[in-house]
């Protein structure tokens, strides 16, 4: 138990000095936005590369553990869209609702599973984010085209940007190298390596630094709602997926950790540019994000 906190101690330690950075007025506002730019562009993508292109994929469930975790994101996609009459006050208000529930933060989930599972845990989590980063982002996309007040984006538009997404071409890279039995070339490697080192620090400070608590301090019933959703229901779906498809040892702990993760900052930025409540959605993960520093622990003890 002592082992697994100290381990994802650091994670939120990094995200909270962020918040204390950014508070303290040490570094100019440009520079967050620079470096949020700088890890989703060329840090994060460095790290999946490398980490897919040498994962010894014969030593994790994969199949089972993307079936639980796509099973537990269908799941609650479902339920809320079943249940969307009495979970939210306007349609705007759902979809940040909606997001909150099924995206994940990928720097603090990569952090974590590196952190408390080592090698084999990052392998599964890369693996775990070139499913879920797609699947997010189609269901999210969905969400606000019929529920958000802006304009619906064409098919094209949004099958073009998620073919361009960097983490996903990454992803798809690394697994490639890996399947085809290759590696690396010499210089590249030690390139690729070294900025992926920096991917978890400069992410997670960027995730402190974008935290609003004055906005989750209004953030009412349907906050608490999403908090819950995704911090409590969606990783105990997932372990029961886990479960039902038979996945055990590091690849169930990763589902179950990238399934209990706080909502993707990306969410923001959709629901500005889709309709979506964006003051709501800021307050979503603001919040799920404090909240999580207690949750991820206690299923971590659990799955580990």
């Amino acid at each position: 138990m002592p082992d697994v906190v100290l381990a994802i101690l650091p994670v939120f330690l990094l995200i909270f000095l962020g918040t204390g950075l950014k508070a303290a007025g040490v570094l100019a506002p440009a520079f967050w936005e620079g470096a949020e730019r700088l890890t989703y562009f060329v840090l994060f993508p460095a790290l999946l590369v490398t980490t897919l292109a040498r994962a010894q994929f014969g030593d994790i469930d994969v199949l089972p553990m993307a079936g639980a975790i796509a099973a537990a994101v269908l799941a609650m996609a479902a339920g809320l869209v079943a249940a969307r009459p009495w979970l939210a006050h306007s349609g705007a208000a759902f979809t940040s609702l909606f997001q909150g529930s099924i995206r994940f933060n990928t720097y603090i989930g990569l952090a974590a599973a590196s952190g408390v599972l080592g090698a084999a845990g990052l392998a599964a989590a890369a693996v775990a984010v070139a499913l879920l980063v797609p699947l997010g982002n189609l269901l999210s996309v969905a969400a606000l085209a019929w529920h958000g007040t802006g304009d619906r984006p064409r098919s094209l538009e949004v099958l073009r940007q998620l073919a361009l997404n960097p983490l996903i071409l990454a992803s798809v890279l690394g697994i490639a190298i890996n399947l085809a039995g290759l590696e690396l070339p010499p210089v590249v490697d030690p390139l690729l390596t070294v900025l992926g080192r920096g991917a978890l620090p400069l992410g997670l400070l960027a995730v402190g630094a974008g935290l609003d608590f004055a906005a989750a301090r209004a953030g009412g019933r349907t906050l608490a709602l999403a908090c819950l959703l995704k911090l409590v229901v969606m990783p105990a779906l997932t372990a029961l997926g886990c479960w039902i498809f038979g996945a055990a040892g590091a690849a169930a702990a990763v589902a179950v950790l990238f399934n209990g993760l706080p909502t993707a900052p990306s969410a923001y930025i959709l629901a500005r540019q889709m309709g979506g409540e964006a003051k709501l959605m800021a307050s979503i993960i603001t919040a799920q994000v404090a909240l999580s520093a207690i949750t991820l622990p206690v299923f971590l003890i659990l799955v580990t």
